[in-house]
């Protein structure tokens, strides 16, 4: 019997959900406990991480009930072309912050910085504007949100195929 740890693909298929989780789960604190509102750019770089955790389950799944080795690979590849995505939309949003190419010409989000009193309503639909995206919210080490996207993108990617050259075919 085969035990669990020892099935091909599985401990990185965990850890690579893990991992995305741990990355858009950071940039939903910063939005929903640091009031950190994103842009709608910040918005479409979570798209990659949306998508891709779910399919790196569904290889953890097949690996875990010893389906076919390589469909937990084609899996693991298509969550780490997924990061490169994600990585590229990073690239493409820290350009626009720093001024490098323009963004695009709606560039902000809707209503989440708008108040559930009714009575304010409507001054905070007139008032409250989302955030652009040419403006980092906030730069650590040099590196808005965009660049440390980028940063996490493409090691979560290089672990993905780099976990594709230790399972065996």
């Amino acid at each position: 019997m085969t035990t669990l740890s020892a099935r091909p693909g599985l401990t990185s298929a965990l850890l690579l959900a893990a991992g995305m989780a741990a990355t858009v789960g950071s940039a939903l604190g910063f939005e929903h406990i640091g009031g950190y509102i994103p842009c709608a750019l910040c918005l479409l770089q979570r798209q990659p991480y949306y998508y891709g955790i779910p399919v790196a389950l569904l290889a953890a799944l097949n690996a875990a009930l010893g389906g076919p080795a390589w469909i937990t690979r084609l899996l693991t590849a298509v969550v780490g072309i997924m990061m490169l995505v994600g990585a590229g939309l990073g690239v493409y949003h820290s350009g626009v912050e720093w001024h490098f190419w323009e963004g695009p010409a709606t560039c902000a989000t809707s209503a989440n910085g708008v108040t559930q009193d009714a009575s304010n309503l409507l001054n905070d639909l007139n008032a409250v504007k989302g955030p652009s995206c040419t403006d980092a919210a906030l730069r650590v080490l040099g590196l808005s949100f965009a660049g440390w996207n980028v940063i996490a993108s493409l090691v979560l990617a290089a672990f993905a195929f780099r976990s594709l050259r230790t399972q065996k075919a």
